[in-house]
């Protein structure tokens, strides 16, 4: 039997990561390790996840019977419960699978490297002058703006002076029916690419009708999104899907809801929670299948214990090492 061992992993943020439903300046995530291979897993607390959670969920698997190669096999018969444990799990049996077979996960994928799509990088309520400053410091051609709050106007607006990137919104659920559709009229004036999650889980129906508004903005759901059921079940409603590895389970069905989103044709961001570069690295392995990333996770933190995906600028540039090709920071 191959054991499934799991660590508590606190990750020191920047700056306080302020959205529509919360602030933190700490995230709790777990290390999950399957042989010689290494996961992450992110609690998703809109889905009602905590890292004790996450670590009771891996100690009651006590460890693997099967193949580890077997993936479809061992990940089918995983109990219900944490999506993010499942895609710690997932991502360290990919890890290893690589490892084994001595290639770089996007090879054993198909996949080229060079089409990867360049990242955003995200910018967290706060005061308006604060964001301002923020984003004109980071230099970088894409800027994702968290929105939700009385200042959302004061806030752009001042952003919008500081830099002229291209600027992609998330209101994380935060916005009415009504909010939204006085908003969305407005954002080309901004120069704004796309919207994401205007609306609270489940308003499917305010979904499309803030689309059947055409007013030029993408809508993409977040929140609204786990598996690829879920994406089907917005086909209509929305332009695009948000797919994060903790939210599908892991790297297996996130790619069955990039094909499902596509046999829908809607558009793919590919993002992440704040995790350090084990969970982020796996995620972008699958970037060259989307439309356009948010894979700024290493970006926000100040000790990451790890070493994978490298920034130049907002270019992803994924390692060669075997696996997903993460390795422990020196």
């Amino acid at each position: 039997m191959i054991a499934i061992t799991c660590a508590p992993l606190t990750l020191e943020l920047r700056t306080t990561f302020r959205i529509a439903h919360g602030a933190s300046d700490q995230r709790h995530n777990v290390l999950v390790r399957v042989a010689e291979g290494v996961g992450e897993a992110a609690a998703v607390a809109y889905h009602g996840e905590t890292q004790a959670g996450i670590m009771s969920y891996l100690d009651s698997l006590g460890g693997l019977d099967n193949d580890p190669m077997m993936l479809e096999d061992i990940l089918e018969r995983l109990p219900a419960g944490s999506q993010a444990a499942r895609a710690g799990v997932d991502i360290a049996l990919h890890d290893l699978w690589g490892q084994r077979l001595g290639q770089p996960l996007y090879r054993l994928l198909g996949l080229n490297p060079e089409r990867i799509p360049l990242t955003s990088f995200t910018i967290a309520m706060d005061e308006p002058e604060a964001m301002a400053e923020r984003a004109r410091a980071s230099g970088l051609p894409i800027l994702k703006i968290k929105v939700g709050s009385e200042q959302d106007e004061a806030m752009l607006s001042a952003i919008r002076k500081a830099t002229d990137a291209q600027l992609r919104l998330d209101a994380n659920a935060g916005w009415s029916r009504e909010q939204a559709q006085k908003w969305l009229p407005r954002l080309a004036e901004y120069g704004v690419e796309l919207m994401e999650q205007p609306l609270p889980v489940g308003d499917i129906e305010g979904l499309r009708q803030l689309r059947a508004l055409k007013s030029g903005i993408p809508i993409f759901a977040d929140e609204s999104i786990k598996t690829a059921r879920d994406v089907a079940a917005h086909a209509g409603a929305v332009d695009g899907v948000v797919i994060k590895l903790m939210k599908t389970g892991g790297i297996r069905e996130a790619l069955r809801a990039i094909h499902t989103a596509r046999a829908h044709d809607m558009q793919v961001m590919l993002s992440c929670m704040i995790e350090s570069s084990v969970g982020v690295t796996a995620a972008a392995h699958l970037a060259p299948l989307c439309d356009t990333v948010d894979l700024d996770g290493p970006l926000l933190v100040k000790n990451d214990p790890f070493e994978g995906v490298r920034y130049e600028g907002a270019r992803l540039l994924l390692p060669e090492r075997p696996g997903i090709g993460v390795k422990t920071r020196e």
